[in-house]
């Protein structure tokens, strides 16, 4: 039986981007101080309208209702594009997480993953453009990180450009399945295991009243595979988007910036816990391929952006295989004293 989940109150600050231009200093301040920190904000009055990420959760689950064989013709890639369903396991948890999610991407690698316009008529559309909106927010971003580590303004922006075929940014559409709280949890059954992201920031869209994200800070170390006990749980707010930095920002500031663990918790207690259907969307801003990587204080030897991805997935790879060991000798274990 797992041990019951230890919780500690943080603030997750919230930063309004309202007239950017006249306030940038100001705003890159307060991204620094939260990057230092808990790697983890939230975004206020930032373009993006209540009513414009609405219609686009509506537009996801339309994607979500299409029955499985339909979804399936555009299948997962390697190139990190296309739908799934049951099939990511995180080294946290040697499990799968109980959820489907579709991959979006700009360029050539989307090439056959698109649904025909007949199938799901307006979907490439309405997607493409809450992208772009996306994209625009994650830009203010990149200008305010350059600044607080001395690069040019553009720096980033030009690292993470979506108009060239090396574009690797990605939008998720998420959907983790309703649990039955009339019966038990199943045992090893998780929404989403604790985990990192490998990009430079990630912007979550939320559902209000759809609750279960948690932060775990207090990674040192972008080549750290650690997470400590100590969780926060992120309550979803209408129109607010939470951002939290990811590896590859981790290690261009020579970790200074925080790649925090986070997940989506199973729920376990029906007076507290949203038992219902999750529906997310997570805007992660890949470096485009042939991106050279380095710190300002060169920490880490210089990769680009497909070294550093190929990296990520190999030692996630090794550390889920370190997981499955660990369960398997379990396993050997219990059945052996039975």
């Amino acid at each position: 039986m797992p041990s019951a989940t230890k919780y500690a109150e943080r603030t997750i600050p919230k930063i309004s981007l309202h007239d950017f231009e006249s306030r940038v200093d100001e705003i890159t301040a307060q991204l620094v101080h939260a990057a230092e920190t808990d790697g983890f904000f939230g975004l206020i009055n930032h373009g993006i309208t209540l009513s414009d990420i609405e219609y686009m959760f509506e537009t996801s689950q339309s994607f979500f209702n299409l029955p499985d064989e339909v979804k399936k013709t555009v299948p997962f890639t390697t190139m990190n594009a296309g739908y799934e369903k049951n099939a990511q396991i995180r080294p946290s948890t040697g499990q799968p997480d109980r959820k489907e999610s579709y991959q979006m991407q700009y360029g050539a690698h989307m090439e056959g993953l698109w649904l025909p316009d007949e199938t799901l008529p307006g979907f490439k559309a309405t997607s493409l453009e809450f992208m772009h909106k996306a994209q625009a927010v994650s830009e203010k971003l990149m200008i305010c990180f350059a600044r607080g580590l001395g690069f040019p303004d553009d720096y980033f922006v030009k690292a993470h450009s979506i108009k060239r075929p090396e574009a690797q940014t990605v939008l998720r559409l998420l959907h983790y399945f309703e649990v039955d709280k009339s019966v038990p949890i199943p045992e090893g059954y998780y929404r989403a295991g604790a985990h990192v992201d490998w990009d430079f920031v990630t912007l979550l869209f939320q559902r209000a009243g759809q609750s279960g994200l948690e932060i775990c800070p207090g990674r040192e170390a972008a080549t750290e595979f650690g997470i400590g006990d100590l969780w926060t749980k992120v309550e979803p707010q209408p129109g607010e988007i939470v951002c939290n930095i990811g590896d590859l920002l981790m290690s261009w500031s020579d970790d200074r910036f925080k790649s925090t663990f986070h997940r989506v918790k199973t729920p376990s207690d029906p007076e507290v816990d949203y038992y219902g259907p999750r529906y997310s969307m997570a805007y992660f801003n890949q470096p485009c391929t042939d991106v050279e990587i380095q710190g300002p204080l060169k920490k880490y030897p210089l990769i680009t952006g497909k070294g550093f991805t190929d990296r990520a997935m190999s030692r996630n790879f090794a550390a889920l295989k370190a997981k499955r060991a660990v369960l398997e000798e379990a396993r050997y274990t219990a059945a052996a004293s039975s």
